[in-house]
């Protein structure tokens, strides 16, 4: 039966008006009933779901919180009975507790304002569906069938999340984000604390005078201060005379005092500027027997710069030659009217021998700082001058410090110039370890990450973390003002280069024992004056002479200057492979000489010629060897060991040495004037009547800075 209806169907397909499909139509047909891997995506993420019917999730909100949460599995299983169970019906406003919750929840990123929903970009599939109340699935749901396919912790362009919220009932707002919001980190600053201008009164307390002994070299400063300290510091100094800053505390009665001691050699003029920076109280040191003297007048300078206290003590009165009053009257000169003619600069007598006048001139000291009335704050935050530096075996870079405001502590983060560091340790001057120094105390300070320069100000910072960024944006500054634009060529410089006019350069690496005394060092090498050397310092600081600097200078052909510092066992092997020289010293003025000689040694002796005659061609002789002139000495005399030349005509022709001078037969060494003789000259053969013959001499002449 089938078959025959079949049959039917086809006479009836065969008598029928309606065209049969043409064989594409057909194909098209077939492939449309083939279900693709997208359509069969579609039919699973559908889940059953119609599409002309909102969908319905199955999660719901508490009524409190407004928190999502999934139904109990029995209410699942009872759902699923019903074919419409994934249907939601249109959204409804939420209660006023839930959309304040619902804000509070959205406040960083969007709102959530009825049907309103307001997002910043980028826009999160997963986050558009927790502002909708929906599964991130049921909106990737959506987006396949807008063919956009992202996963959910992918972007969607505002347009796409527009249709898919318009798809369920919301309306889409696109936020703009605020100009650079969560793009640019916001940079911090650091900075150094500033001083405070203005202390509390009940803040502050009578901290130690700083006294600064200051005079002309060998005028007794170090002794004055041995005798005070009852050391012997001035034996073991090197030549005698001080060549370094010495920093002292001292107790005088109930009262401490601190004591600055300063070099007083030509060369230390910025040491003595620096203490007089730091001080109170200026003591100028004048030798009875000597008077007053050059750096005595420029210790004087220096304390009136600065505005300090001047007093003066007049040294060595017991010896046979002393003259005070000379001394007082030469004061006067200097604008210092002693308080015995009726001025207000004190003199005192002392002997830094015998000791006299050395109470009084600590009493008097005493009174001046009273007068003064010299407060400090030790709460507040720490302070400290930097007196002097240097690297030491086993400790590192450390410094001298004087304490100016705050206690500095153990332990505590600073910054120092643009050098970070940690207080490791505190050393005092009689070389025990302390913990914490109040204002106006001398230590010596270990923890410096690199040596600090004297003069720098030692401050506290409030972390280790802020002592390094700071200290790594003054480095990067620093590099910067080296890294300039480098010189250009100039036309002078070159033809100075070409016919050899430069200056000589003398290249030096130097080392002392601390960094003062080789900033005073190089200043003064550098400030002698030549107009044909000059001295180029490859390396000058403080520490030991290491491997590095032998490699240095023979790289660079530099001399290497020790002073007061030894010479590494790795270093001595180095300069002896290598050639280099290295020269080691204690005594200040020594050191300079020797430059002064080595830049004298770098210049090549002048060559001076000198013309000792004239003869003049009368007659040209033939001879064996060539040609010959015969001569008459018109002036001078003529030598046979002596250079000549051959002028014709204003015009030299030949220079070069004699090879032949005879008189008649007979080779001689000399002609007088007014005598005939025989000349010829090297191999020069070309003589003419009337040339003239010059006779000189070349005297090397050693030159002079």
């Amino acid at each position: 039966m089938a078959d025959d209806k079949e049959k039917k169907e086809e006479v009836l397909d065969l008598l029928s008006e309606k065209p049969k499909p043409s064989r594409r139509e057909r194909q098209r047909q077939e492939a449309a009933k083939v279900q693709t891997v997208d359509d069969k995506k579609k039919a699973a993420l559908d889940l059953g779901i119609e599409e002309d019917q909102p969908k319905k999730t199955s999660v719901r909100k508490t009524e409190n919180s407004g928190k999502d949460i999934l139904p109990s599995i029995s209410n699942r299983l009872e759902d699923k009975a019903d074919p419409d169970f994934v249907k939601t019906p249109a959204p409804v406003e939420d209660s006023a507790d839930d959309s304040e919750d619902s804000t509070d929840d959205s406040s960083d990123e969007g709102e959530v304002d009825g049907n309103v929903i307001s997002i910043k970009p980028p826009i999160i599939v997963s986050d558009l569906a927790e502002k909708m109340g929906k599964m991130a699935f049921e909106i990737m749901a959506d987006l396949i069938k807008l063919e956009v396919f992202v996963a959910p912790t992918q972007a969607i362009e505002p347009e796409i999340a527009e249709k898919v919220c318009e798809a369920h009932g919301f309306i889409f707002e696109r936020e703009k984000r605020a100009k650079g919001g969560g793009v640019h980190k916001e940079e911090e600053v650091f900075e150094e604390p500033e001083p405070e201008v203005e202390e509390r009164e009940e803040q502050l307390a009578y901290r130690a005078p700083i006294i600064t002994f200051m005079g002309h070299v060998d005028h007794g400063k170090t002794s004055l201060l041995d005798f005070i300290r009852e050391s012997r510091v001035a034996k073991g100094e090197a030549g005698g005379i001080t060549q370094h800053v010495g920093a002292y505390s001292v107790q005088h009665g109930d009262r401490s005092i601190t004591f600055l001691d300063t070099p007083g050699h030509a060369i230390f003029s910025k040491m003595r500027s620096r203490g007089a920076d730091v001080t109170d109280i200026v003591v100028v040191v004048v030798a009875a027997d000597d008077g007053i003297m050059p750096q005595t007048e420029e210790a004087i300078k220096h304390a009136k710069a600065a505005g300090k206290t001047i007093i003066v003590a007049i040294n060595k009165i017991d010896l046979p030659a002393a003259d005070p009053m000379r001394v007082m009257t030469q004061l006067m000169e200097h604008e210092l009217v002693p308080s015995e003619m009726g001025g207000d600069t004190e003199c005192i007598k002392v002997s830094a021998q015998t000791g006299d006048g050395i109470d009084e001139l600590l009493e008097l000291m005493a009174l001046q700082a009273e007068v003064l009335e010299l407060r400090a704050n030790p709460k507040a935050n720490v302070r400290a001058s930097v007196i002097e530096a240097s690297v030491k075996a086993g400790r590192g870079a450390t410094a001298k410090v004087i304490v100016e405001n705050g206690t500095l502590k153990k332990g505590k983060p600073f910054i120092c110039g643009p050098f970070a560091g940690k207080v490791k340790d505190m050393i005092d001057d009689q070389g025990n370890s302390v913990n914490e120094a109040g204002p106006s105390t001398p230590v010596e300070v270990l923890g410096f990450a690199e040596l600090p320069n004297v003069g720098d100000s030692l401050v506290e910072m409030d972390s280790d973390r802020v002592a390094k960024k700071l200290s790594e944006e003054r480095l990067v500054e620093r590099r910067k003002d080296r890294l300039v634009q480098p010189k250009k060529s100039r036309l002078e410089d070159m033809l100075q280069t070409v016919s050899g006019t430069g200056k000589a350069k003398l290249n030096l690496i130097l080392r002392s024992d601390v960094q003062g005394t080789a900033e005073a060092i190089k200043n003064a090498i550098m400030e002698i004056e030549s107009e044909k050397v000059e001295a180029n310092f490859i390396i000058a600081g403080a520490g030991a002479i290491n491997e590095s600097d032998v490699l240095m200078a023979s790289s660079a052909d530099a001399i290497i200057l020790g002073f007061n510092v030894k010479v590494d066992g790795k270093a001595v092997k180095a300069a002896k492979a290598e050639g280099v020289q290295v020269k080691l010293y204690s005594i200040v003025y020594e050191l300079i000489d020797q430059v002064k000689e080595s830049m004298l040694g770098m210049l090549d002796p002048e060559v001076r010629e000198t013309v000792i005659g004239r003869a003049s061609v009368k007659q040209v002789f033939k001879v064996n060897k060539g040609r010959a002139a015969g001569c008459i000495i018109k002036s001078g005399k003529v030598t046979r060991s002596a250079h000549a030349r051959v002028v014709r005509g204003k015009q030299p022709v030949f220079d070069g040495k004699m090879s032949t001078l005879r008189r008649h037969q007979d080779e001689v060494d000399e002609v007088k004037q007014g005598i005939e003789c025989g000349i010829r000259l090297g191999s020069f053969d070309e003589y003419e009547e009337g040339d003239v013959i010059e006779c000189y001499t070349l005297d090397k002449i050693d030159q002079t800075l």
